[in-house]
């Protein structure tokens, strides 16, 4: 369904989002950027709780949901298949940041989740998170490397993502649920999100 010009009202009880889809088909960043001192990535098979407390320390203000909705049994499949790669990124062993490859597209790599926790911003990992992802996702047999990022993500990861290499090819409007509400998360979570009673 394509949306016609125009307003369009948005559910109760649920919140709205602009979709940007970005994709490249040559890494563009050749070189492995050094990590600070002291921090490092790991491919990491964790279990099903280290990974719901890191994918929330990193993805909670932005409202990151889709994992936390799943049982046990389906997020353990998904962190354990062959299509999936997680790196932690961790600071003196504490897991800061994470970069999570899924493969399962045919000959493409989607960069399914990339973040680090708040702190951690501003400490020159990003460039060595996306040179590990680059390096990671056409070190196999793919044609096409896609992101995607929403106006509720960081203010900076669109434009993060293009200086990366990245280029805009679709966008989309996504409704869904406020998981602020009987969700995942608590209703002071992401505030510059409106929450629509």
């Amino acid at each position: 369904m394509t949306l016609k010009d125009g307003m369009h009202a948005v559910p109760s009880g649920h919140i709205a989002a602009v979709v940007t889809y970005l994709q490249m088909t040559t890494p563009v960043i050749i070189d492995t950027k050094p990590f600070p001192a002291g921090t490092d990535a790991r491919r990491e098979m964790l279990d099903v709780d280290s990974y719901r407390r890191l994918f929330r320390a990193v993805g909670e203000p932005w409202l990151w949901t889709a994992r936390l909705l799943l049982d046990d049994a389906a997020l353990s499949a998904i962190l354990q298949s062959e299509h999936t790669e997680t790196w932690v990124i961790r600071q003196d062993s504490d897991p800061i940041g994470l970069v999570e490859l899924d493969f399962s597209p045919d000959r493409a790599s989607e960069l399914a989740y990339f973040g680090m926790v708040k702190a951690a911003t501003g400490r020159g990992l990003g460039g060595p998170m996306m040179a590990l992802a680059q390096k990671q996702a056409f070190a196999r047999d793919i044609d096409r490397f896609f992101v995607h990022t929403c106006n509720w993500d960081d203010p900076r990861a669109l434009a993060f993502y293009q200086k990366a290499g990245f280029t805009p090819y679709k966008s989309a409007v996504e409704v869904f649920a406020d998981p602020r509400i009987d969700g995942p998360h608590n209703a002071a979570t992401a505030p510059h999100v409106p929450s629509l009673p």
